[in-house]
């Protein structure tokens, strides 16, 4: 459980975010219910995939913004004595307050204590479901107990459709008004409904509710907010109940002809609160059995939240929907809910326990191939450039200005040059190819994308005599902070060392695919692009002849970053003490992070997060740089001291390459990245939405980044490298049609074990050994062992699970 006591209005938006439920359709913020949207309140509905594109006028110019939709509220239920003013945290005496969450669940508790003068008081506890079994339905049961007093309570309950988006302070500027035509009535004593239009996609949105309560319901209109009142009569000692029931339906949705009489039918139908609660419960219960992670202490708990969230906004219902991975979940309205490079910290984790999720994900990609084309076309190279930010077609939906708030100006945005994110989609088709086993996927729509994403960077690529290498220029790496050379007038930089080596390792894997495909799909795949012999060999040779600077002996983060001046972090700290966000400080003092060697995340390490040591030291000898050892070392300890950990992904990636590099300064890294959240570390941000890919990633720093666990060639190898910190877990995985292989490192030993099965044996493959474990067996490896000791192979019952 995570349990929050006491009322606190400047904590109540990080609550609120923590406390999301959902199941991966669509998502609502632990806002209490008796409050409205305020600067301390934000009860925030979104639909997986639903956006609205609205244009404002901002310093001058028209800016076009899409966004990810807040949809009607379910939420509202108030309650009051009768006659009396409606009771919330913030109107009246809070004696006890509570908000409990449970992950195991997927329940949300409140239980908070009015008081109401001259020693009375009234008891109200709630529990709160968004249904994990139907990914259309959620409920809310409120119970009242009054102390010491008698007479009558007043609950009204609401649908509201007058909400905007507006829980980002910084977006306000801009226009968040997506829902029109909002009409609203009722079908029955204790059934309301409301239904509305986003503005400019035209999605038609759905929503019922019925309440259930001892006393008859009165219907309540009051222009966009439709809803019913009840009188209960309350006792001392008593307590009386109010269920609500609530379905919401969109027009995306499949196999239905009108979301709102969808909607309607769906809460006619459903069964009451407890059995509800029934088939919620399963389905959870089932959940947690494929994504068991088994983590002691505080570690462990943190990540069974990062866990939750991850699930609740990537569920089995998400292989169902049009929908990507948006950065900060379906929990809020930062970076207006778009989808960025996240899913390459969110989709090793998937592959391993929920691969159709994964592949539902990778079609989202695919069905915006001929968009990202087009893009490609647009600036006069072939192939597909994805767009740095997505929303629902593909098109590049990264602003044009961003403000700072430090210095309240708004100020160009240039990170579309953030091409790197073609290699991200390449890469997970690649990885889950390799995990799931799926060569169907990898034949038609993988290797489609993949080929287009290498051709796009081959294409990219230009020739320079005097370096005698092919180099790329123009682009933003992954770092952020750098977007320009110093006093230049255009933006981009040349060669960004991340952006170079994940092109080369793209070009190499695609002519990998292409060699593998049945001849039939490669003379098709051949015809309908116009690949040619002499494009392959194009290929092969930017594949190896990319350029990557260096400078100092170290991987330089592009070409030319061996010239920026030191910035004076102790005197920047100093004077600021947070300086996460080092750009907004430089910004406003007139200066600018382009002049310095200071990183927000350093991309150069995160090659490191990518590709193991062998694999990483094997593409930079592909591309003619031997990377030893001392090198990588130097490298890491220079970006080390040199980079601010503006993002919440920087802490992962560095635990991740300092728990091989040296474990014994990881485990602060990885302390950083599990508490990036719950903390709050980024000053503000989590209150606004989690941030998913970091969530995620501390999920496989576990599954993947300590075991050292790698999908390739038909194996699973690893090589664990267990922190003091974290040396005793267990986790089961999925993997090439086996469910549920578990491993369980402990003491020194590595337990394999496969259940009982038809599927062929697993091969293992750690330094120096190779065992093959049959289904219905485990297998016990010394990881101190000699490379030729016989592992201890005990067989299991068939049938037993």
């Amino acid at each position: 459980m995570w349990e929050y006591h006491g009322y606190d209005p400047a904590q109540e938006r990080l609550r609120e975010s923590l406390c999301t439920l959902g199941n991966g359709y669509f998502a609502t913020r632990g806002a209490l219910p008796e409050c409205t949207a305020d600067d301390v309140h934000y009860p925030g509905t979104y639909v997986a995939g639903c956006y609205d594109r609205l244009t404002t006028d901002v310093a001058g110019r028209r800016v076009e913004n899409e966004d990810m939709v807040n949809v009607p509220n379910w939420l509202p239920l108030r309650f009051r004595l009768a006659g009396g003013q409606w009771l919330t945290p913030d109107t009246a005496p809070v004696l006890d307050h509570a908000l409990v969450l449970h992950p195991a669940t997927g329940l949300l508790e409140r239980r908070t204590r009015y008081g109401l003068g001259d020693g009375r008081a009234l008891a109200v506890r709630q529990q709160r479901l968004v249904h994990m079994a139907d990914p259309h339905l959620a409920a809310l049961r409120t119970e009242f107990t009054a102390e010491g007093v008698t007479g009558d309570l007043e609950v009204e309950s609401a649908l509201d459709g007058g909400v905007t988006n507006a829980g980002v302070p910084r977006y306000r500027d801009l226009d968040g008004r997506h829902l029109t035509r909002v009409r609203t009535g009722s079908v029955e004593p204790d059934t309301v409904w409301l239904c509305c239009r986003t503005r400019t996609s035209d999605v038609r949105i759905g929503m019922a509710a019925r309440l259930s309560a001892a006393s008859p319901v009165a219907d309540r209109h009051e222009g966009s907010r439709v809803g019913g009142r009840v009188r209960l009569g309350l006792r001392p000692g008593r307590t009386v109940t109010v269920d609500k029931s609530v379905a919401l339906h969109t027009s995306r949705d499949p196999a239905i002809s009108d979301p709102l009489d969808a909607a309607i039918d769906r809460v006619r139908a459903a069964p009451p609160f407890d059995e509800l609660l029934d088939g919620h419960l399963t389905a959870w219960d089932h959940l947690w059995r494929r994504a068991e992670l088994d983590v002691p202490g505080e570690a462990g708990d943190i990540l069974r939240l990062h866990l939750f969230h991850v699930l609740q906004t990537l569920s089995p219902h998400t292989a169902d929907l049009d929908a990507g991975v948006p950065a900060r979940g379906l929990h809020g309205e930062a970076y207006r809910g778009h989808v960025f490079w996240d899913e390459l910290f969110v989709l090793p984790y998937l592959d391993l326990h929920f691969p159709e999720v994964s592949r539902a994900l990778l079609r989202y990609r695919h069905r915006r191939l001929d968009r990202a084309c087009a893009a490609a076309r647009a600036i006069g190279r072939r192939g597909a450039l994805y767009p740095w930010q997505s929303g629902s077609d593909g098109r590049e939906e990264t602003p044009r200005l961003h403000l700072n708030p430090r210095s309240g100006r708004w100020l160009p945005d240039h990170s579309h040059l953030q091409r790197h994110i073609g290699s991200a989609v390449a890469y997970n088709v690649w990885r889950y190819c390799e995990a799931s086993g799926d060569s169907e996927f990898l034949h038609t729509e993988g290797a489609e994308t993949m080929l287009q994403i290498a051709r796009f960077w081959s294409d990219s690529a230009t020739w320079d005599e005097r370096l005698g290498r092919h180099r790329i220029r123009g682009v933003m790496g992954p770092d952020e902070y750098h977007d320009a050379y110093p006093d230049a007038r255009q933006p981009g930089l040349d060669d960004n060392a991340y952006t170079n080596v994940t092109a080369a390792w793209v070009l190499a894997r695609t002519l990998d695919v292409l060699r593998t495909l049945p001849d039939p799909r490669r003379r098709e795949l051949a015809e309908r692009t116009g690949l040619d012999d002499a494009e392959l060999a194009q290929w092969e040779d930017v594949s190896r002849t990319l350029h990557v600077p260096f400078h100092d002996g170290v991987v330089s983060q592009f070409e030319g970053y061996g010239d920026l001046a030191e910035l004076d972090w102790e005197g920047y700290r100093e004077r600021y003490g947070d300086i996460r966000r080092l750009d907004r400080i430089l910004e406003a003092e007139g200066d600018t992070v382009n002049h310095y060697k200071a990183s927000k995340q350093a991309d150069v390490l995160m090659l490191g997060f990518l590709f193991s040591p062998a694999e990483l030291r094997a593409l930079f000898e592909r591309l003619g740089h031997p990377l030893d050892e001392d090198t990588w070392s130097r490298t890491v300890d220079h970006y080390l001291v040199r980079t601010s950990h503006g993002s919440t992904l920087s802490g992962l990636v560095h635990g991740w390459v300092l728990a091989r590099a040296r474990r014994a300064e990881a485990w602060t890294y990885c302390q950083e990245a599990l508490r990036g959240d719950i903390a709050d570390l980024q000053g503000g941000t989590t209150g606004e939405g989690i941030h998913l890919g970091a969530m995620a990633g501390t999920l496989d720093l576990v599954q993947r980044g300590l075991t050292g666990l790698e999908t390739r060639e038909g194996a699973l190898w690893l090589d664990p490298v267990p922190l003091p910190e974290l040396s005793s877990y267990g986790l089961s995985l999925r993997y090439q049609g086996h469910w549920g292989v578990r491993l369980r490192l402990e003491c020194g030993a590595l337990d394999v074990t496969v259940p009982p099965s038809d599927r062929s044996p697993i091969d293992i493959r750690l330094p120096g050994r190779a065992v093959r474990v049959q289904p219905g067996e485990t297998c016990h490896l010394l990881l101190d062992a000699a490379p030729d000791a016989v592992p201890k192979v005990v067989p299991r019952l068939r049938g037993k699970g």
